[in-house]
């Protein structure tokens, strides 16, 4: 396993699983420059999806995933990567141990909308249980929804 996947919408271990069967959580860490945002309402989950877009000076909480190749073509499918609704991306994630290349997906569409309540709330109780933040958490659950 050579390769790392940096998830910030999905903080939940057992639901990447589902995803990713191969590929064990290894630590958590920071996407430094980049924030959390929404995008694409029209497109699914009864509001705007997850995505991470460049800011300097705003950060974003990840889990950081020992990615086979295997699961790698298997996320590229989950995520839309294949139908273009996402793209892989390569993304440096700070951690305690020092900095990580990791894959990450951005969507493909304009940032704006708001999130469903149920998708949100998904997104906070995952980086919650995954350790992030109080402060981070409470931003997450401080934002407007559809």
């Amino acid at each position: 396993m050579t390769k790392y996947a940096a998830y910030a919408s999905n903080l939940d271990p057992a639901h990447m699983k589902q995803r990713t069967p191969h590929s064990p959580v290894i630590g958590t860490g920071w996407i430094r420059g980049w924030r959390l945002t929404f995008g694409g309402e029209n497109v699914g989950w009864d509001g705007a999806l997850a995505t991470i877009v460049e800011a300097p000076g705003a950060h974003v909480y990840v889990l950081l995933y020992d990615l086979d190749r295997y699961d790698l073509e298997r996320l590229d499918i989950w995520e839309g990567a294949d139908t273009g609704l996402y793209t892989r991306i390569r993304v440096r994630v700070s951690t305690l141990d020092g900095e990580s290349l990791a894959w990450t997906y951005v969507l493909n569409t304009y940032e704006g909308g708001l999130p469903s309540r149920n998708y949100l709330d998904m997104i906070a109780d995952a980086a919650e249980k995954a350790g992030a933040p109080s402060e981070y958490v409470t931003e997450l659950r401080g934002r407007p929804i559809a």
